[in-house]
C-alpha cells in the first residue's frame, strides 16, 4: 500500500486510465447538500486566492486491463463521480454557449483529458465507469443531449445543480475550473497482495471517530498561531469542556438552537455550526466569549444548581434534572441569560421552571406525544417576547402561551390529568418518573423533606404495594366476594402504592401486620405512611378515597395548572401541523405557514402545497422524478405528479418536465404532504399550518364555542347513556366529538391493527363543534391497516354514496355528511340539544339507507 500526496485532476488524467467503481460499492448517493458544500468551498477558494483545498483520501487499487489502466475505486467514488458531473457541466455549458471561457477551447480540453477517451478503441470511452445502475445516466450526460437525460437519476440532479449553480453565480467557469485543479486528496494505492474488501470494510467500519465538537475545535483553531491556539485553548475551550462535561457536540447543539431557531441533527453539528459562523461573520473572540457564556448556563442546568441562593428554583432544577428531559435547553437557557442581563428577577426565574415542570409531568401522565416537545421549547422564548417585545409581565405570557397549546403540544387541563392519573398503573411507570411522583408526594408542602432520590437509588426505599400483588387467603376474606375484582383494578394504582424502607418484612402480611409491625406503617417516619396507619382496615373504599385524594393534591397543588390574566391585544391564528393527522381543515382558511421557523404568507391551501412541494424538490431532486417514473407505488402517490401535464386537471409545474396535480381538496393536499415528508424525511412537526375561521372572530364568539362544546358533550353523554351511540369525549379536543354506532361497527368491526386515529376502528362519526352557532355530523373513514374485507365495503360505501367511481388510493375519506344545523343566540340547552337531535335522525337515516343498500347488493351478488 502506498500513499502520497496528489491533484485530483492529476489522478484523473490519462487517456488510457479507467476508473472502475466495484459492484460490491453502493451507487452513487450524494445529495444536493454535499454538492453545495462542495461548490462553495471551491468558490471561497477561488475568492481567497488560496492554491489547494484538502478534498479528502481516494483508495484505489490497479488492476490489469488490457492496453487499459483499470483503478479499481474501493474509497471516494462520491467525490469521485461528483467533480466528474461538475467538469461536465462546466464543458456543455461551454458547448451550448450558455457561459463563455477565456481559455479557448476549454470544454474540449476539459472533456478530452478528464471525461473521456478520444481514441477508445472497442470498449467504452468514458473513463469513469460507474456500477450498472448509475451507467446509463452518465453516459447520456456526456452524449449531452437534454430530450434523453434521465431525470429521476441522482447523477442527473446534481449535475443539473452544478449548471444551476454556475449560471446564477455569474462565477468565471475559468476561475471554477482553476478551483478544481486545486483540490487535492490524499491518493492511496493498493499492491496487488492487498485484499481491497478487507480495506473497505476497515475504511467503513466504525473506529474512534470525531465528534462534532472536535470536528468544531479543529475548525477554530486551523490557520492560528501556535501563541493564539495556546490562548483560546486555555482561555476559552478548556472552560468550555468542563463546563458541558466534556459533551460539546451536544452543547453547541443547544447553542445553535438558541441562535438559529431550528436544531440541527447530532450528526451534522459541525456543518452547521460552520455556516452559522461564516454567515454571521463574527469575530472569533467574541464568538468564543459568547459561547463560553452560554456554556456557563449549560453548566447549571447539567448540575441543577442555580447559583442564585434561590432553594425552590434549585429544588425544580434539580427534580427536572433527574427527569433526563434535555428538550428544554434551548429555552432555559435564554431565560438564564435573560435574567443575568436583570430582565428577570429569581423569583420569575423559580415560577418559570415550576410552570415547565407542571407542563412536563401532566403531559406524562397524559401520554401525550413527546415528538413536540423540541418544537416547544426551541420557540417559546420568542413566542412569549412576540406580544410586546419586552419581558415585562413574562410569566403571565408564558402560561397564556402553553395553555393556548393544542393537540401534540397541549398543557392537559384538570379533567384530563385527574382522570389519568387516578386510573393510571403508576406501579408500571418508568422508574424515573415513578421517582419523581412519590419524592413529590412525599415532600410537597413541609421543610421537613426526606431524601427520597438517594434512598430509592441505594435501594433503602422501594415502593410498596399496600394490597398486595399475590392474594393471600387472609386478604380474600379483607376485601370480601369481589376481591379479584378490586384487585385486578386497584393494585397499581396509586392509592394502594407507598414508599417504605422495610418491603421484606411486610411482603404479603395481612393489612394489621402491615400498619402495626414494629416496622410497620405506625412506626414509620415516612407522611404517607402515617395516613394510612389512621385506618382500621385496607379494601377498595380505602383505595379509592386515598386514590382520590392523592390525586386532588397532584391536581391542585403540586401541579396546578396556571392561571393567568394576560390576553394579547390582537386575536391570535390558530396552528396545525402537518402530523396532526384529526385537525379538521374544512372551512378554515390559511394565513401563512411556517417551516422551520421560517414564515411564509400565502393566499390559499394551493398556494401552500405550491412553496412546500417546491421547496421539498429543492432539497432532494430525485424522489419527485421517481414518484411520476412510478418508483414508490407504495405511497399511491404517482397519480399526483407526472413528468407530463397531458391527463391533469391543473397542472402545477415543479420542475422541467414534472408536474403535480393541484386540482384536490384541502384534506388531499395535506395527506399527499404527509405522505411526501415521509419519503424526504422530514420531521412533519416542522410544517405548521396558520388558520382563521371564515368569518370574523371575537370574545363573544369564542364564549360560545365553549358553551357550545360542553352542551355537545353532555348530549352526547346522554345519548352514550341511552345506548343510541358510543360516544368518545376527549377534553383536549374542542373541535370535535366523536362516536360509533352499533350497527355501523357491525359493519366496521374493531381490528387488532391501528388505524390512523391510533384505535382499533376505523370509522368514526364526528360532530363538528368547531363553530359555536351551527354544527353537521360527518361519516369519515380511515385506511390504514384497513383488512381487505373491511376495504372492500368502505370502497362499495364510498361509491354507494357518491354514486360514481372514486380513486381507491385514499388516507381518510368522507362518506356522507349532514345538513347543517343552526342554533339561535343565546344557546340554551333545549335548543341545541333539540337541533342536535334532527342532526343524529338525519344520520340515523342516511345510515339506514346506506346498510340497506349494501346488503341488497350483497343479495344481489
Amino acid at each position: 500500500m502506498k500513499g502520497s500526496e496528489a491533484q485530483l485532476l492529476v489522478f484523473l488524467e490519462g487517456s488510457n486510465n479507467r476508473y472502475v467503481i466495484p459492484v460490491y460499492q453502493r451507487k452513487y448517493d450524494w445529495k444536493i447538500n454535499q454538492c453545495r458544500q462542495l461548490f462553495d468551498d471551491l468558490k471561497k477558494l477561488v475568492a481567497e486566492g488560496r492554491k489547494s483545498h484538502f478534498f479528502g483520501s481516494i483508495v484505489s487499487q490497479i488492476v490489469p486491463g488490457g492496453s487499459k489502466i483499470e483503478f479499481h475505486i474501493i474509497d471516494g467514488q462520491q467525490r469521485l463521480t461528483t467533480v466528474t458531473l461538475l467538469l461536465l457541466a462546466i464543458c456543455n455549458l461551454i458547448r451550448t454557449g450558455k457561459v463563455q471561457a477565456i481559455q479557448s477551447q476549454l470544454d474540449e480540453q476539459i472533456m478530452e483529458r478528464f471525461i473521456i477517451d478520444k481514441w477508445p478503441g472497442n470498449d467504452s470511452r468514458i473513463k469513469l465507469r460507474p456500477v450498472e445502475k448509475d451507467r446509463s445516466a452518465l453516459e447520456k450526460l456526456v452524449a449531452g443531449d437534454e430530450e434523453e437525460f434521465e431525470r429521476a437519476s441522482n447523477l442527473t440532479v446534481n449535475y443539473q445543480y452544478f449548471c444551476d449553480r454556475i449560471l446564477e453565480e455569474k462565477i468565471p467557469v475559468d476561475s471554477l475550473y482553476q478551483g478544481v485543479g486545486g483540490l487535492q486528496i490524499i491518493s492511496i494505492t493498493l499492491d496487488q497482495e492487498d485484499d481491497p474488501q478487507l480495506i473497505f470494510e476497515s475504511l467503513n467500519s466504525t473506529g474512534l471517530a470525531l465528534t462534532e465538537g472536535d470536528k468544531i475545535w479543529n475548525y477554530i483553531l486551523m490557520g492560528l498561531s501556535p501563541e493564539k491556539q495556546e490562548t483560546y485553548y486555555n482561555g476559552y475551550w478548556t472552560k468550555i469542556e468542563g463546563c458541558t462535561g466534556n459533551d460539546v457536540s451536544a452543547f453547541v447543539r443547544d447553542y445553535l438552537s438558541v441562535k438559529e431557531q431550528t436544531t440541527p441533527a447530532i450528526s451534522n453539528v459541525y456543518q452547521a455550526f460552520k455556516k452559522y459562523v461564516e454567515t454571521e461573520k463574527v469575530s472569533l473572540d467574541v464568538l468564543l466569549e459568547d459561547m463560553k457564556k452560554y456554556a456557563r448556563i449549560y453548566q447549571k442546568l447539567l448540575s441543577g444548581k442555580s447559583g442564585l441562593g434561590n432553594v425552590q428554583l434549585d429544588d425544580c432544577m434539580y427534580r427536572l434534572r433527574r427527569l433526563e428531559i434535555t428538550v428544554t435547553a434551548p429555552f432555559f437557557m435564554e431565560i438564564f441569560r435573560l435574567a443575568q442581563e436583570g430582565k428577570l428577577t429569581v423569583d420569575e426565574l423559580a415560577r418559570i421552571f415550576w410552570l415547565t415542570e407542571s407542563y412536563l409531568f401532566r403531559r406524562n401522565i397524559c401520554d401525550v406525544p413527546t415528538n413536540a416537545l423540541n418544537k416547544v421549547f426551541l420557540n417559546l422564548n420568542r413566542e412569549v417576547l412576540r406580544y410586546d417585545h419586552t419581558t415585562a409581565d413574562y410569566v403571565n405570557k408564558l402560561a397564556y402561551v402553553l395553555l393556548a397549546k393544542k393537540e401534540s403540544g397541549r398543557f392537559p387541563r384538570d379533567d384530563e390529568f385527574s382522570q389519568a392519573l387516578a386510573n393510571k398503573a403508576v406501579y408500571q411507570m418508568r422508574g424515573k418518573y415513578k421517582a419523581y411522583l412519590f419524592e413529590r408526594l412525599e415532600n410537597y408542602g413541609t421543610v421537613e423533606t426526606k431524601d427520597v432520590y438517594t434512598l430509592l437509588d441505594n435501594e433503602t426505599y422501594s415502593i410498596e404495594h399496600i394490597m398486595p400483588q399475590h392474594l393471600t387467603p387472609t386478604w380474600n376474606q379483607e376485601l370480601g366476594p369481589e376481591a379479584e375484582e378490586i384487585h385486578s383494578i386497584w393494585l397499581h394504582r396509586l392509592g394502594n402504592l407507598t414508599l417504605t424502607a422495610y418491603n421484606p418484612n411486610m411482603s404479603n402480611g395481612s393489612f394489621q401486620e402491615k400498619r402495626d409491625g414494629a416496622k410497620g406503617f405506625k412506626n414509620s417516619g415516612l407522611r404517607m405512611n402515617q395516613r394510612i396507619a389512621a385506618k382500621n382496615q385496607w379494601g377498595m373504599a380505602e383505595i379509592q378515597e386515598r386514590n382520590e385524594k392523592m390525586v386532588a393534591l397532584a391536581t391542585q397543588s403540586i401541579w396546578a395548572l396556571p392561571v393567568t390574566t394576560f390576553k394579547p391585544a390582537v386575536k391570535e391564528f390558530d396552528t396545525c401541523t402537518l402530523d396532526e393527522e384529526d385537525a379538521e381543515l374544512t372551512g378554515r382558511y390559511i394565513v401563512k405557514f411556517s417551516y422551520r421557523n421560517a414564515e411564509t404568507p400565502v393566499s390559499s391551501w394551493t398556494d401552500m402545497f405550491d412553496h412546500v412541494v417546491k421547496y421539498l424538490h429543492g432539497e432532494d431532486r430525485t424522489i419527485l422524478p421517481a414518484l411520476a417514473e412510478g418508483d414508490y407505488e407504495t405511497e399511491n402517490l404517482g397519480a399526483y405528479f407526472s413528468s407530463k401535464p397531458d391527463g391533469m386537471r391543473t397542472p402545477l409545474q415543479i420542475d422541467d418536465n414534472l408536474y403535480a396535480e393541484k386540482n384536490t381538496s384541502t384534506m388531499l393536499k395535506v395527506s399527499i404532504l404527509r405522505r411526501l415528508f415521509g419519503l424526504f424525511h422530514k420531521d412533519p412537526l416542522d410544517l405548521v399550518f396558520y388558520l382563521r375561521e371564515t368569518g370574523g372572530a371575537g370574545s363573544q364568539e369564542e364564549a360560545d364555542k365553549d358553551r357550545f362544546f360542553q352542551l355537545a358533550c353532555q348530549w352526547a353523554e346522554k345519548k352514550t347513556e341511552a345506548g343510541i351511540i358510543q360516544a368518545e369525549l376527549n377534553p383536549a379536543n374542542h373541535t370535535y366529538i366523536r362516536f360509533k354506532t352499533k350497527e355501523m361497527s357491525a359493519i366496521l368491526p374493531d381490528t387488532v391493527e391501528l388505524s390512523g386515529w391510533n384505535t382499533p376502528n376505523h370509522y368514526y362519526y364526528q360532530l363538528s363543534t368547531r363553530r359555536g352557532d351551527s354544527s353537521y355530523i360527518v361519516l369519515c373513514l380511515s385506511s390504514r391497516n384497513l383488512p381487505a374485507e373491511q376495504r372492500e365495503i368502505c370502497h362499495r360505501m364510498i361509491k354507494l354514496s357518491s354514486g360514481k367511481e372514486e380513486p381507491t388510493d385514499w388516507l381518510w375519506k368522507t362518506v356522507f355528511r349532514t345538513n347543517t344545523v343552526k342554533f339561535d343566540a343565546g344557546l340554551t340547552e333545549e335548543t341545541v340539544f333539540q337541533q342536535l337531535d334532527h342532526a343524529l335522525a338525519e344520520l340515523l337515516e342516511k345510515q339506514k339507507n346506506l346498510l340497506q343498500k349494501l346488503t341488497r347488493k350483497d343479495r344481489a351478488e
